[in-house]
């Protein structure tokens, strides 16, 4: 039986008091936003909105389905099973570290051959020449986890993930329903590994080169689930934005291959339209940032390509502290107030 997450005994939605969330791409390091999520939940976080791309697209979507199927726990068991199926797809890639080369350079794989040898192909031929079908390798994975049933679902959270209009270069949207496998594909879609996502005859790459993740959309005003399956107008705007980083905002030394130069550059872009949508945040929103700075800083880009389930694990527990260290948000407070007793706020081990 599918259980709502507002009939959830001790927690429940009350719209305008939850956070609307905003969840950065970063590939493997979306396990960092994994963390900090299950540990807000875990303390009674509330939720209106979510807003994603990439990774967090993909965190957005198990987390909506969990609430609306077992409330926070079910949240919490859902993101889980997103990254154990995906350490389970990366354990038969080539693209690892063999062991002796992990014992040489930890999570880093841009010294193995296999690295080398993408790289060198990547800068020869385009995804398109080499790709021509467009297969992409968590299609099957993505289709065996969404439920649109649950998305559209009158108690889901609203759920926004956005994606890059090749020609135009804006962001475009999708909502609860609208959102399939192919709009999640088209949001992390990486131009320079796979070939564009075509969705009803438009071109589509990654959402974070228009907004990682856009802002906008979640200070529009927040929709109850009964208005929107109604047609209704947005009415409530958001009291707190929580914005989950999966990307450093700065990165030491200067890059040297052209992929790190590449992924360098993706990086200050992205934090460049981040950060203007930040300075013009209205006053009477509350707004909390979760960097991922300490834990991510050293890291190579290959490290996002990194699906092991030891790798996932490391940045899943730096998620937790860094939600732990940040303190609580407003929208877990206002929780404690909806329940009998305040929820056990102590760290316990994933």
């Amino acid at each position: 039986m599918t259980k709502s997450c507002a009939t959830q005994p001790g927690w429940g939605r009350d719209p305008g008091w939850g956070a609307a969330l905003a969840l950065q791409g970063g590939g493997a390091h979306g396990a960092f936003t994994w963390g900090v999520l299950d540990r807000l939940l875990e303390v009674g976080l509330q939720i209106d909105a979510i807003c994603g791309v990439s990774s967090g697209a993909l965190i957005g979507v198990m987390l909506v389905q969990g609430l609306v199927r077992d409330g926070p726990d079910g949240a919490r068991a859902a993101m889980r099973e997103l990254w154990h199926r995906f350490a389970q797809a990366h354990a038969m890639s080539p693209l690892q570290n063999a062991p002796f080369e992990r014992w040489l350079w930890s999570w880093d794989m841009s010294n193995s051959l296999m690295w080398r040898g993408l790289e060198a192909t990547m800068r020869l031929f385009s995804p398109a020449q080499l790709n021509p079908f467009g297969h992409h390798p968590l299609r099957a994975l993505i289709a065996d986890l969404i439920e649109p049933e649950l998305l559209a679902d009158p108690a889901a959270p609203r759920l926004i993930v956005s994606a890059t209009d090749v020609e135009t270069g804006e962001a475009v949207l999708f909502e609860n329903a609208a959102i399939t496998v192919d709009v999640l594909l088209a949001s992390s879609c990486l131009p320079f590994v796979f070939p564009a996502v075509e969705i009803d005859g438009r071109a589509y790459w990654d959402g974070g080169y228009s907004g990682n993740p856009p802002l906008k959309p979640l200070l529009t005003g927040l929709m109850t689930g009964e208005a929107r399956s109604a047609g209704g107008i947005s009415r409530a705007a958001p009291r707190e934005l929580l914005l989950v980083r999966a990307q450093p905002a700065r990165h030491p030394g200067v890059p040297r291959t052209p992929l790190e130069i590449t992924n360098r550059l993706n990086e200050i872009a992205c934090h460049n339209v981040l950060a203007a949508e930040l300075a013009a945040l209205p006053e009477d929103v509350a707004l909390t940032t979760y960097d991922a700075d300490e834990a991510l800083l050293d890291l190579p880009i290959s490290s996002k390509f990194n699906g092991e389930s030891a790798f996932l694990s490391l940045l899943f527990n730096a998620g937790r502290a860094a939600a732990a260290a940040q303190g609580l948000p407003r929208s877990v407070t206002a929780g404690w107030r909806m329940s009998a007793t305040p929820p056990d706020i102590e760290v316990t081990a994933p």
